[in-house]
């Protein structure tokens, strides 16, 4: 009963993760942000809160080890930082995802794999199916116009990350499906997100896709032998094939609402791919040697999880692309996640999340004789493939940072991995791992709480009456900047510093290089 109930956890969770978003356009990226950790978080505690009364053994393997690690020194590093709230909203992603990872292992050990992979696979065709309706043409206070066609996301380039990430997942599941009319429907959804990867421009996903490809190219040829027998998996995926390249050449052909400014955009992206010497690109590489220097500048904690904005502006010289035109960083992380651990949680995390990585692609490649069916042994190719995906976009974009793209991840990679367990593993006790757990459920508490009233903050400003709803929207989210900002700065307008003084300066308190608080500040003293 309750890997049942986990497992139904997991799957409404991954697929509300793509839906949930605010229509209060003030808060352009966090309307998208906010409500998907809230999801994300509300499930991690549920399943917290599970393991805390199911309080049984479990064993313990280095991959857990390595990602128990990334997680303790993650918190640690939090300590330390300038910006605590950003810090425990940066650690509390971080920690709902791993709950989520292990929450589907656990399920995934008494063989109930199969409907997790196919939720995710449901949740990527749901991501581009939304990006396709903002595409052609439907509206929505839900959508956002920057960055079209984000759907539900706000940002095209979110879209193609769960896009990619969750394809491996299609195709297993259109491969394996227990009847014809599974594999058409997996078919269709392929049409759906090659069609959907086209229009976003992505060249992190272009690029994933490709690597796949290449890398899974051996190993299904390798594991042939296991499933050549089977219901004529071959030709399913053929017609998958078949069906993504349709997608993607029928959206180029149909006339979309999208307004690019390239006469050949989809060409221009094409040849970008690999471009770091001009444009984004050559402002990625200056992002990188900056931000390792802010790693450098602090090896041991890094900035603090969820700090790098707060930071950078003081590695950067000031003509540098990442810098808006208000002093801060344009974008609230850097164009990497790996870029953002390493400097914001020091080196030690940042190798030991990537060790779990390569643990798990290198196992699932590993004794296929010992499982003992075809859907199995594939299961084991989409676990590679996750892995792949991911780590191709999440070297040059933000994917593990956010919320929905860890959600995602990590239900696919604990359902795969979960089917069997490799290397040495230790027994930890019902005691042992009560305690564990109940630290969980009061992390996952107060993650939730956080989001439920970020969530109250916004919908105050977007509802309430203009000061009064920032005033009210401060007193829910008193770890905004940008809402103790406008407080202070319309306070200071009408002359009552007295009031304007506090909110200013929590606002710096916040971004202490911020230069629009320090103006507020001065104009104040």
């Amino acid at each position: 009963m309750t890997d049942r109930l986990i497992r139904l956890v997991i799957q409404a969770g991954v697929i509300l993760v793509v839906i949930a978003a605010l229509p209060y356009k003030v808060f352009e990226l966090d309307r998208y942000f906010v409500p998907k950790e809230l999801v994300l978080h509300v499930a991690a505690l549920i399943i917290a809160a599970i393991l805390v009364a199911r309080r049984r053994s479990l064993t313990f393997d280095l991959v857990d080890g390595l990602i128990a690690l990334f997680l303790l020194w993650s918190v640690a590093s939090a300590i330390f930082a300038t910006n605590h709230w950003a810090a425990q909203r940066s650690v509390a992603i971080s920690i709902s995802g791993a709950i989520v990872f292990w929450g589907a292992r656990s399920v995934a050990e008494r063989g109930s794999y199969r409907p997790i992979l196919v939720a995710a696979a449901l949740a990527a065709v749901c991501a581009a199916a939304l990006s396709l309706a903002q595409a052609y043409g439907f509206e929505t206070e839900y959508f956002s116009a920057n960055r079209a066609p984000g759907g539900t996301f706000g940002n095209r380039n979110f879209v193609a990350h769960m896009a990619v990430i969750g394809l491996p997942s299609l195709v297993w599941c259109t491969v394996t499906a227990r009847r014809p009319f599974g594999a058409l429907l997996g078919s269709l959804g392929g049409a759906v997100l090659g069609a959907a990867l086209v229009l976003s421009r992505s060249r992190a996903a272009w690029l994933a896709v490709a690597l796949g490809v290449i890398v899974l190219l051996v190993p299904m040829i390798a594991s042939s032998k296991y499933w050549r027998g089977s219901d004529n998996i071959g030709g399913r995926f053929a017609r998958l094939c078949l069906a993504v390249a349709i997608g993607g050449m029928v959206a180029i052909a149909l006339p979309n609402t999208l307004n690019w400014s390239s006469e050949s955009p989809y060409l221009d992206t094409a040849r970008g791919v690999v471009d770091y010497k001009k444009g984004s690109g050559r402002g990625r590489i200056a992002q990188y040697r900056n931000s390792l220097q802010m790693a450098i500048s602090n090896p041991v904690f890094g900035v603090g999880p969820g700090n790098w904005p707060v930071e950078y502006v003081r590695f950067a010289p000031s003509n540098d692309r990442s810098l808006a035109d208000d002093g801060m960083t344009a974008n609230p992380w850097p164009s990497s996640d790996w870029v953002a651990f390493v400097s914001e949680r020091g080196f030690v995390p940042t190798v030991a999340l990537l060790g779990a990585f390569i643990i798990l692609f290198f196992s699932a490649l590993r004794r296929w004789s010992e499982l003992q069916n075809p859907d199995a042994v594939l299961a084991q190719c989409v676990l590679a493939g996750t892995i792949v995906m991911t780590m191709v976009v999440s070297a040059f974009d933000a994917v593990l940072v956010l919320a929905a793209p860890p959600f995602l991840v990590w239900s696919i990679l604990g359902a795969a991995s979960g089917i069997r367990r490799n290397g040495r593993e230790v027994k930890v006790s019902s005691r042992a791992l009560g305690l564990g757990a109940t630290a969980l459920v009061l992390i996952s508490l107060a993650s939730a709480a956080r989001s439920v009233t970020q969530t109250m903050a916004m919908t105050a400003v977007g509802r309430g009456a203009y000061t009064a709803g920032w005033v009210t929207g401060a007193m829910w989210d008193p770890g905004s900047y940008r809402i103790n900002l406008r407080v202070a700065d319309l306070y200071s307008r009408r002359g009552h510093c007295s009031v304007a003084r506090g909110y200013a300066r929590q606002a710096l308190s916040l971004f202490p290089h911020a230069p629009a608080a320090r103006r507020v500040v001065r104009a104040c003293e």
